[in-house]
């Protein structure tokens, strides 16, 4: 009986290990946190308390430490931005069924292990497409705050109008980092290269960089994620589609968006009033542009002493940033 209990224990212990191990090599912080303590839970039952104080206390001290990632190449300075974000899916106001689509590619990512088991792969590679600040953006760094990633912005438009000649040789760079280190990677402003090969305004450096680009992509086998935006859908040659595991379209916010945007960003700052007005007024703004309408209105009431947002006040910081896109 006592030696049944004590393998037992033995083998809770070394599966902790194994797990501990995997989630170490597979970079996933938080996980790898959770299992620690559930090991210091497991010694303290066992009664090896000074054993469980001292795991403990080393994830309480290794929690107070900022973690650093080693920097990129100086060829890549300037190029690729790491970005720190908050931001979750909860926070992302759009239609269910586009949060359906993300929360699969999630999903896919998190249990990719029993997809491997039998031979398919996780998607990896989404392109996102839609007007500005519609939420592409925010989308990408939500996947990598839910999936416990650093976020990369491959800042496109710099790439191709400083380095004209050097992309496709900077883009092979950016491919390579793709695979030494697993991250969300955005390709934002993506039309920079994704332009439609023929074109009459063409140039040939530009076709070699988009051939470049779609050889790195389809040649990609990385744990990373591989995020690709643009505001203009038709500008982009029709090979890259088949490239990319899922292409998600983003829209303008309906009636009902807007109704959760002014609810959601608002939040305790808004005063007891109908929101119909505002609704209607806010139409044809974008999710970005409705929301720094709601921060503006915010700053205002906190700079003039108020507490809560006023209709009039909504309805003018609405008005501001509609008027801010007409030629008067």
């Amino acid at each position: 009986m006592f030696s049944s209990a004590k393998d037992s224990s033995e083998l809770a212990t070394a599966q902790h290990i194994k797990a501990l191990i995997k989630s170490h090599y597979e970079d996933e912080g938080e996980r790898f946190t959770t299992l620690a303590l559930q090991m210091a839970a497991h010694e303290a039952k066992l009664g090896h308390t000074t054993l469980a104080d001292e795991i403990r206390k080393l994830i309480d001290k290794s929690k107070t430490k900022v973690r650093r990632l080693k920097p990129f190449s100086q060829d890549l300075d300037g190029l690729v931005l790491e970005i720190h974000t908050q931001d979750k899916l909860a926070d992302l106001i759009i239609s269910k069924h586009l949060k359906e689509r993300i929360s699969r590619v999630l999903k896919e990512f998190k249990q990719r292990d029993k997809l491997q088991k039998h031979g398919l792969e996780n998607r990896r590679k989404v392109l996102l497409t839609g007007p500005p600040g519609t939420g592409k953006t925010m989308t990408a760094s939500i996947i990598a705050k839910e999936l416990h990633l650093p976020l990369y912005v491959i800042l496109m438009d710099k790439m191709v109008t400083k380095f004209m000649g050097e992309t496709s040789a900077k883009l092979r760079m950016v491919f390579d980092t793709i695979t030494e280190r697993r991250g969300v990677y955005l390709f934002d402003e993506f039309d920079a290269i994704g332009g439609e090969r023929g074109k009459e305004n063409d140039v040939g450096e530009m076709r070699r960089v988009l051939n470049s680009f779609l050889q790195f992509i389809e040649r990609d086998d990385s744990d990373s994620i591989i995020v690709a935006a643009t505001n203009n859908l038709k500008l982009l040659d029709q090979a890259l589609f088949r490239r990319f595991d899922d292409v998600l379209h983003y829209h303008l916010p309906t009636k009902d968006e807007i109704k959760q945007l002014f609810e959601n960003r608002l939040a305790g700052f808004r005063g007891n009033f109908s929101l119909e007005d505002g609704i209607v007024s806010a139409e044809g703004l974008s999710h970005a542009e409705i929301s720094q309408a709601c921060l503006d209105a915010i700053k205002e009431s906190i700079l003039n002493d108020k507490k809560k947002v006023t209709k009039p006040l909504l309805t003018k910081v609405i008005k501001d940033r509609v008027c801010a896109y007409e030629n008067e």
